[in-house]
């Protein structure tokens, strides 16, 4: 039987991996298309998602095209749960035709495809390909990165920095990994900004790797899907900062909070409540699911520095509580102050 072609979609938080997973199966051109999420908070708010994009096989349970982690960076857990999982995938690869892997946003790419070398699994399946998706908008204001041109600067001044920031480590080690960089939220700069950032990425990535531009997750998917890279193969050239490690250390003061309310909240207000919460907490990454008043759809929240986007997802189910689920995904963020600020006054509608 074949192998199942394994393609690895990497990229920081909101740079917007969920989004294009979510096209790919909308767009899958019959393939048959398993998905597995890596989801850092305790709430499965990608996987949810992913659900609600109603396009599974109606003759089985969404849950079991969809398998998602939930206890943290799939590289750190590998194997402890990804064996088993794959194992499971494996029992079905008759009926699979690719398999979608989205690693949390704080995951080295690296130790998640050495997986693919043992045995059990290395005859059934292969990496196909790592695609990293990168937020532009965020490279150009410096949010997770930092100045492009401070950067590029400390590091022709000294290539063997020892002071880097984790996420620094981690975004330069998602490149070094890539068959092809996907650079998300284009419109939101300008041609000069652009250009700059792409000259950029061009110098942080192996020779012929492609920078593709791409909207809303919006990519043919012939284009994403086959490079046929047996990646697991020729892990040696894609060099890291941890090749020389037996084992990687994230920052253990980076955390999530999940917060699950009987709540209604308007937007706007919410929005607001957690722009300002930004300026006060180091926080990375804000998701979840609102109950907004008087709508019988469900909000999807999304937010990455200063933005925040919104769009309703669904209709709610009659057989589901109408919960407001909140992740957010930080520096030392402490539940009490999270909790205070978001359920102040005025929040309600």
């Amino acid at each position: 039987m074949h192998k199942i072609p394994v393609t690895v979609i990497s990229g920081f938080l909101g740079a917007g991996k969920t989004t294009l997973v979510r096209h790919l199966l909308q767009n899958n051109q019959g393939r048959r298309i398993a998905v597995l999420v890596n989801e850092f908070g305790e709430v499965g708010i990608d996987g949810d998602l992913l659900r609600s994009c109603q396009v599974c096989d109606e003759s089985e349970s969404p849950d079991s095209n969809i398998v998602e982690l939930t206890n943290g960076c799939l590289c750190c857990t590998v194997q402890e749960e990804f064996y088993p999982v794959m194992q499971e995938l494996l029992k079905r690869r008759d009926k699979i035709d690719c398999l979608l892997i989205e690693t949390s946003g704080l995951a080295l790419p690296k130790p998640l495809i050495q997986a693919f070398r043992w045995p059990a699994i290395r005859n059934s399946a292969t990496v196909d390909g790592v695609v990293t998706v990168v937020d532009c908008y965020a490279l150009a204001t410096g949010n997770l990165v930092g100045d492009l041109d401070a950067l590029e600067s400390q590091r022709q001044a000294d290539p063997n920095l020892e002071h880097e920031t984790p996420i620094e480590e981690l975004f330069e080690d998602q490149l070094a990994c890539a068959d092809m960089v996907l650079l998300t939220k284009t419109d939101l700069v300008d041609r000069t900004q652009l250009d700059k950032i792409k000259a950029w990425l061009k110098q942080e990535l192996k020779p012929g790797v492609k920078i593709v531009t791409v909207s809303q997750g919006e990519i043919e998917p012939d284009l994403l899907l086959g490079f046929n890279a047996a990646v697991e193969d020729n892990l040696e050239s894609r060099h890291s900062h941890h090749d020389d490690e037996e084992e990687h250390e994230h920052d253990d003061d980076i955390n999530s909070i999940e917060l699950i309310l009987d709540r209604a909240f308007d937007p706007q207000v919410l929005t607001d409540k957690l722009k300002q919460l930004l300026q006060e907490q180091e926080i990375y990454r804000v998701k979840g699911f609102v109950d907004v008043p008087n709508k019988s759809m469900r909000l999807v929240l999304q937010g990455v520095g200063n933005r925040f986007d919104t769009f309703y997802d669904r209709l709610w189910q009659p057989d589901e509580s109408r919960q407001t689920r909140l992740v957010l995904i930080g520096h030392k963020l402490e539940r009490n102050i999270i909790e205070q600020a978001i359920l102040g006054d005025k929040i309600l509608a």
